[in-house]
């Protein structure tokens, strides 16, 4: 089914299908280079495990490297619609009286990788000049019509303070902040709780997660993360296995259960109570 077939139904059923009230959005973040994608990927794995259904995982990082330690294949991303609807507009070949949120709608949902245990959006990055406020305010409305509809949403988010500042957060029931040992991975997190307030975002819980930290130094910043008022919840060691996965593009979601990263990374979701 062609985008331009699925508008039209949405026209059709605009005033009939109601979205459903969406159960959690959990949000994964940090400086460059903690492993944020690697704990998400994990997280997914003990969601699945877990038995949770109807999950959704977005990869709000430009640089899209969820969908390759996933083993997944994306064909379109959510930018590269974006721009072309801002094309479309800028040089008038959308019809007047068309309803431009719905259009956007249907061809973002040719976008959504659709699985056994999970869907996907990959969000990538627009490109070329100019103002996208217009577009960028459609699309806020329709992903927030589209999480609503899943039980889970699990997000992958671009390092560092801009996703919160440009408020693509939007409210999150659960922030999982990675960090390594380093005094710049720890107020990475503080400043992201800080600056949520500050442009109203809400996050309900805020936890922070260690990763590969050394054993004789995981007490150190334990002890650093209480000080700065931070949830530490548990770290992640360092992992040859997952390395491995990485370098010859095995999903991780094919890790042995016992593999010592993945059973931290299920331990920590026992204690913030996502499994």
């Amino acid at each position: 089914m062609s985008s331009r077939d699925i508008y039209q139904l949405m026209v059709k059923a605009k005033e009939v299908l109601p979205y459903s009230l969406g159960k959690c959005v959990v949000s994964v973040s940090g400086k460059g280079g903690v492993g944020k994608t690697t704990f998400t990927a994990l997280l997914l794995k003990a969601l699945i495990e877990e038995g949770m259904d109807s999950i959704l995982v977005v990869d709000a990082d430009p640089d899209t490297n969820l969908p390759d330690v996933l083993g997944i294949e994306v064909k379109r991303t959510v930018g590269e619609v974006v721009t072309r609807m801002k094309k479309d507009i800028d040089e008038g070949k959308i019809p007047p009286g068309t309803d431009k949120e719905l259009m956007l709608e249907a061809m973002i949902s040719e976008t959504l990788i659709e699985g056994s245990s999970f869907d996907m959006l990959v969000m990538g990055r627009p490109e070329g000049e100019g103002c996208y406020c217009f577009v960028n305010l459609l699309l806020t409305r329709i992903l927030d019509r589209l999480t609503s509809n899943y039980r889970i949403t699990l997000m992958d988010m671009e390092a560092g303070l801009e996703h919160v500042s440009r408020r693509t957060d939007r409210d999150v029931d659960i922030m999982v902040v990675v960090t390594d040992a380093s005094k710049m991975g720890l107020l990475t997190a503080q400043r992201i709780r800080r600056l949520a307030r500050e442009v109203h975002v809400e996050i309900r819980q805020l936890y922070v997660v260690g990763n590969q930290i050394p054993p004789e130094l995981e007490g150190v910043v334990r002890k650093r993360a209480q000080d700065l008022a931070l949830k530490y919840v548990g770290s992640i060691p360092f992992d040859k296995e997952i390395m491995e996965y990485n370098l010859v593009g095995r999903s991780l979601l094919e890790l042995p259960s016992q593999n010592p990263a993945y059973a931290a990374v299920r331990e920590i979701a026992q204690t913030i109570r996502l499994v």
